[in-house]
């Protein structure tokens, strides 16, 4: 010790002499006197603990993290398909030769706006024939009616005179509902998708190459088939986290629909949720990722999985205490609840605080001595 004290003391006089011109020479000599005090220190160290050297070399190195109570959430995560609101394939109500198309792929349009005609010119016919016939039929009833108020002719001949009269009439309003029906047109406000109709075309309902498609996306609506395991844990309202990764974008809503039939091919169930496509371009049969928020709890203790072990019918984790001087690894059983994202919540065995061994915990044994 008397040793010790010599050295601290010239080291103390070596700084004091700092006016030295040759400094970096002194600065030289002071490190190897200081590197020489540390073993010597080391040294009797040793001879008053023994144990202590030994503990320090065969602790175990790891990094340890307080455990903190925080927000985890679960989500049930499928994939689905972007369509609008409104998207309508729109057909012609009578068969017929296309005689004009108003508009092309891209036409905004309103609702009950012409977008396509049908050849009418044998209906039109038609209708001024019947048209002839009902104001002569009319012009018959009319003379009927004032011969009856006189108490002239039988009663047969005006109700024959007014029947016909009103069967010309009915057939009139009949023509021209089929003249309205030559005619295609727009049921929403929205945007025109596609027209594979052309002029000369010999079009009919129902058939898909007679059609129109309008769509509406000023709304969009997001569908997904879930499986019939999370029946019980999807509600209406249900918050929703939607992924487009065609745009990069995420958008928070909420479910809106969910189907009450399981379909028996698939055993899926349907869901939807709409969100408003102001900010954001979207396109009908886009993938969208649809991340269905079904647990959430603000007080959990979580943890990565891969920290987990299991033990025979349980779980357990290494925790650092405090032993003494010294810090040793326990073995803590806990019980753990839902994961999600590669982290899973731990619902009993750890409170708050607690110093949860995160690297280095592969090859430990309970007891041993630890360093971090």
């Amino acid at each position: 010790m008397n040793k010790i004290i010599y050295y601290s003391a010239w080291i103390a006089f070596l700084v004091s002499c700092s006016a030295t011109p040759n400094k970096k020479a002194d600065l030289d000599k002071l490190k190897a006197q200081r590197d020489q005090l540390n073993t010597q220190i080391s040294k009797i160290e040793s001879k008053i603990d023994p144990k202590s050297d030994k503990n320090a070399t065969d602790a175990a190195k790891v990094t340890v993290t307080d455990a903190e109570q925080g927000v985890f959430n679960h989500y049930i995560q499928v994939q689905g398909t972007v369509d609008g609101d409104q998207n309508i394939a729109v057909s012609p109500e009578i068969s017929g030769i296309v005689t004009a198309v108003y508009v092309k792929e891209g036409t905004p349009v309103r609702k009950g706006q012409v977008m396509a005609e049908l050849d009418t010119k044998v209906l039109k016919q038609s209708l001024e024939e019947v048209k002839t016939q009902y104001e002569m039929a009319n012009s018959l009833f009319e003379k009927q009616s004032a011969l009856w108020a006189k108490n002239i002719g039988s009663e047969v001949q005006f109700l024959q005179a007014k029947t016909n009269k009103e069967s010309l009439q009915q057939r009139v309003g009949t023509m021209r509902e089929q003249l309205k029906q030559a005619k295609i047109y727009s049921p929403i406000t929205g945007t025109v998708e596609s027209v594979p109709i052309r002029v000369g075309q010999n079009v009919s309902p129902g058939n898909p190459t007679s059609t129109i498609r309008v769509i509406n996306m000023s709304i969009a609506k997001i569908t997904a088939d879930v499986s019939e395991a999370y029946a019980a844990r999807i509600h209406d309202g249900n918050p929703v986290l939607v992924n487009f990764p065609d745009i990069g974008k995420d958008i928070e809503t909420k479910l809106n629909f969910i189907g009450r039939y399981i379909d028996p091919t698939n055993r899926t169930f349907k869901v939807e949720c709409k969100i408003s496509s102001r900010d954001i371009t979207l396109r009908a049969n886009m993938i969208a990722y649809i991340k269905i928020k079904d647990y959430s709890t603000t007080n959990a203790y979580t943890l990565p999985v891969n920290l987990v072990q299991n033990d025979r019918d349980s779980k357990f984790i290494y925790l650092a205490k405090q032993n003494g001087k010294n810090w040793v690894a326990e073995k803590k059983m806990i019980k753990t609840g839902k994961d999600y994202d590669g982290v899973i919540e731990v619902i009993d065995g750890l409170t708050t605080g607690d110093k949860i061994i995160t690297e280095g915990f592969q090859n430990l044994n309970p007891g041993e001595n630890i360093v971090f």
